[in-house]
């Protein structure tokens, strides 16, 4: 396997935003369940399927508003992914699991989690997986925090990150664009690939902000990068095809459509 298809989507833990007057009117789904949010599951799950590896923000890991459905889990078994994980960054008993996900057709090498800089509340899931030539390929899964000092440090985090390995693809909802001096940094001293100004995915119903990024090294080949026009969360999804160097591979291969799901044990 040399070509690796991407998605990031930030899916609001299932709850379908119309405009911005939903988040007042929608406000009670974020504590209460309600049938429509299965209804986007489901949705979202068949959009999944197209592609190789998922990072997911916003998700319930199993509680009261989520029907105690863990959403990872559900999205990697509709989505027909054999290998999960999900980080839950904060946990609100039986109220709320807020978490990040990570859907992979590869089984990973080693899964880390890490607690960002800043206010609790805010992590990523790092995923190492086994490439020929005893290479790595590391994928994080990241959602930054609001204010721009506590982002300014997890930037730092994640330059740290391109220190440790070649072969790197950073993806989530950095709560900001373009216009972030911290983000055009951190973009400027790694040389990562993938920020563009014109992929802009909130609101989902009329996108002006372009809060969610897929950046990716320079050792790897970014083929093709598209906002995907589908809106069920108040965020849209950004795909992105990136191609490994010849002489690297996948130590094992995809897998379609595995009989079980797992979450590998983090380091």
């Amino acid at each position: 396997m040399r070509y690796l298809n991407l998605l990031t989507y930030n899916v609001q833990a299932g709850i379908y935003s119309r405009q911005y007057s939903d988040y007042l009117t929608n406000s009670w789904k974020h504590v209460l369940p309600h049938p429509e949010r299965l209804v986007n599951l489901a949705r979202i799950a068949q959009l999944l399927r197209q592609f190789d590896l998922i990072g997911l923000q916003e998700v319930d890991a199993g509680s009261l508003r989520s029907s105690y459905i863990d959403q990872v889990q559900y999205l990697a078994r509709h989505g027909g992914f054999a290998h999960w994980y999900r980080q839950i960054n904060r946990n609100l008993g039986p109220f709320a699991q807020h978490s990040n996900g990570i859907l992979s057709r590869m089984r990973p090498r080693q899964i880390t989690e890490h607690k960002l800089p800043g206010l609790p509340g805010r992590g990523a899931v790092l995923a190492e997986f086994a490439l020929t030539n005893d290479a790595v390929l590391a994928v994080a899964i990241v959602h930054l925090a609001l204010g721009s000092r506590a982002r300014k440090r997890q930037f730092d985090f994640l330059v740290s990150l391109t220190e440790r390995y070649p072969y790197l693809v950073i993806m989530g909802d950095f709560n900001c664009g373009c216009d972030s001096k911290g983000l055009r940094a951190m973009v400027r001293m790694t040389q990562m690939q993938g920020l563009d100004c014109e992929r802009k995915t909130f609101p989902s119903w009329r996108p002006r902000h372009n809060l969610d990024h897929i950046l990716v090294s320079r050792s790897l080949r970014m083929v093709a990068a598209r906002v995907v026009d589908y809106a069920l969360s108040d965020h849209l999804p950004i795909s992105m095809r990136i191609e490994l160097p010849d002489e690297l591979r996948f130590a094992e291969p995809s897998i379609r459509q595995g009989p079980a799901l797992t979450q590998p044990s983090a380091a």
